[in-house]
């Protein structure tokens, strides 16, 4: 492929990957927030019997946002958000094959004398197995969250120790970053999506919905919340090497940045 073409290829691809994960990440902090001021003006509306309503103002208008308990449109009237979390990790997916897997940056032989198939065949399995476990735990673990962020803390250590040992340290960083994305995106399709869809169904047949289900899509939801402030740490640090995947304590910084990424998360959460 000519460089110049390559090069315009790399920069659309990640205009579109980065413009995409900011309607996605802003979307999830925007519900996750909106949810939260529900939760305390329900608790208000137990004493003075007010009715849940949080009031905005954005641009040339006043916005009063409801929470309701039953559907008053048609199904199809419901606005999804869906795609904005698929194009940002399909064109991240893209970024990797064009910068590491058709490029030069995946594997370093200083660290490991692998070939370029196994290093493709460690980041790709990296990002599957990372979802699965994620995924096991928190259907094992998730009603405990001290038991399930200590199990998270492990598993990130691990992944931290042994990306850096197996591919060049901007690899390692970035395939971290895509161990999130791909945990996020997966919750919204494989989770949060098809218990919206129960949810539309149940409401358009007037049968009362499983609140089980919505609480478990909103867990996924909250722990979005968190994977992706350190996974936008993770992507800005192919532009600080000496700081991050250079540092001879890469992988001590890299496991440091994903959880001051967890606490900047817990913060905003809390805003």
């Amino acid at each position: 492929m000519d460089s110049s073409i390559r090069e315009w290829l790399n920069l659309s691809v990640r205009w579109i990957h980065v413009f995409a994960a900011i309607m996605w990440v802003g979307q999830t902090y925007y519900f996750t927030w909106l949810d939260g001021q529900f939760a305390k003006l329900e608790k208000k509306a137990g004493v003075d019997g007010t009715a849940p309503a949080v009031w905005m103002v954005h641009s040339g208008g006043f916005y009063s946002v409801e929470k309701q308990q039953s559907l008053g449109v048609a199904p199809e009237q419901v606005r999804w958000f869906r795609w904005e979390a698929f194009a940002t990790w399909l064109f991240g997916v893209i970024l990797l094959i064009l910068v590491y897997y058709m490029g030069d940056g995946l594997i370093d032989p200083d660290v490991a004398d692998i070939s370029k198939r196994a290093g493709v065949a460690i980041g790709v399995g990296s990002m599957i197995g990372g979802w699965f476990i994620y995924d096991q735990a928190v259907r094992s673990l998730g009603k405990s969250p001290k038991a399930f962020a200590a199990f998270a803390l492990l598993m990130t250590t691990a992944a931290a120790w042994g990306l850096m040992h197996l591919l060049s340290g901007r690899a390692a960083y970035i395939h971290m970053g895509a161990i999130f994305g791909t945990i996020m995106v997966a919750n919204v399709w494989s989770c949060i999506l098809p218990t919206q869809r129960r949810m539309l169904a149940a409401a358009a047949a007037g049968e009362k919905f499983d609140a089980s289900l919505g609480a478990q899509a909103k867990l996924r939801s909250k722990h979005n919340t968190f994977l992706a402030v350190p996974a936008v740490f993770l992507m800005l640090s192919n532009h600080f090497p000496v700081a991050t995947y250079g540092n001879r304590y890469g992988w001590e910084i890299m496991l440091g940045l994903v959880v001051a990424g967890w606490i900047a998360a817990k913060l905003i959460r809390e805003f």
